[in-house]
C-alpha cells in the first residue's frame, strides 16, 4: 500500500494531460442536492482515513461496461491526486460483459495511459494514471469476482437498475446511490463522443469534490 512520500512522488509523475484535465474540473458546477448525496462517501473515506484503515470503494453497475468503470479509474485518480493514501477502488456489476471500447477512448483522450493486455469478447486493460503507481486492471466483471472486495467495503451503485436490482450487496459495509445517465443512448450516433466526454467529466468533477474534502 503507498505511504503519503509515496503518493507525492505518484502525484509529480502523473500525466500532464490528466493533470491538466483535473485542474480544470470547475467544482462550482455541482449541485448542493449532489453534493448532499456526495457527502455520503465522503463521510465513509473520512471515518475510515481517521480509523488509519483501507478505504475500500467498489462502483458498481449492471453490465459494468461504462459507468462503474470511469468512477473507478476516476476515483483512483483523485485519491492519487488529492495525496489520500490507502485508498483502493473496485468496479463489477450484475453481469459480466465488457468495457466499452468508447470508454477506453474517453479516457485516454482525457490524460490516462492504457494498454490492451488481452483480446478477446472482454478485453483486459492496463490503465495508467501516473508512471510510478500500479496500473488498473480494466475488464467487466461481476461483483462477486475474485479481484474485488468481499467486505469492508462501500457499495457505490452508478446506475439505476443496479441500485433497484440489487437490494443486498454480500460484505458492504455502506452503500450509496450515486447514479450517472448511461452515455449508451448516444452509442452509434454523431453525439458519441461528445455524450462519454462530458459523462466521464461529469464523473470526475463529482469524485474531485469527494477527495478535495477529506482532510
Amino acid at each position: 500500500m503507498y505511504t503519503r512520500e509515496w503518493m507525492l512522488l505518484i502525484i509529480k509523475s502523473m500525466n500532464t494531460l490528466l493533470y491538466k484535465t483535473i485542474e480544470a474540473l470547475d467544482l462550482s458546477t455541482l449541485s448542493e442536492e449532489r453534493k448532499n448525496i456526495l457527502d455520503l462517501l465522503v463521510v465513509f473515506i473520512q471515518e475510515k482515513k481517521t480509523a488509519q484503515a483501507l478505504v475500500k470503494l467498489h462502483f458498481i453497475c449492471t453490465h459494468n461496461s461504462r459507468r462503474s468503470h470511469l468512477s473507478q479509474i476516476w476515483a483512483q485518480a483523485m485519491a492519487a491526486y488529492y495525496k489520500a493514501p490507502h485508498v483502493l477502488c473496485y468496479s463489477g456489476g450484475t453481469e459480466a460483459t465488457a468495457l466499452y471500447p468508447m470508454v477506453i477512448k474517453t479516457l485516454a483522450a482525457q490524460g490516462f495511459d492504457i494498454y490492451p493486455i488481452a483480446e478477446s469478447k472482454n478485453p483486459i486493460y492496463a490503465i495508467h494514471y501516473s508512471e510510478r503507481s500500479l496500473p488498473l486492471i480494466g475488464f467487466s466483471k461481476k461483483i462477486d469476482h475474485p479481484l474485488n472486495p468481499s467486505k469492508d467495503f462501500a457499495a457505490i451503485m452508478t446506475c439505476d437498475a443496479a441500485d433497484q436490482g440489487c437490494p443486498f450487496i454480500a460484505g458492504a459495509e455502506k452503500r450509496i446511490g450515486l447514479t450517472f445517465k448511461d452515455p449508451k443512448i448516444s452509442d452509434g450516433s454523431p453525439q458519441q463522443e461528445r455524450v462519454y466526454r462530458e459523462r466521464s467529466i461529469q464523473i470526475a468533477t463529482e469524485l474531485k469534490y469527494v477527495f478535495s474534502r477529506i482532510s
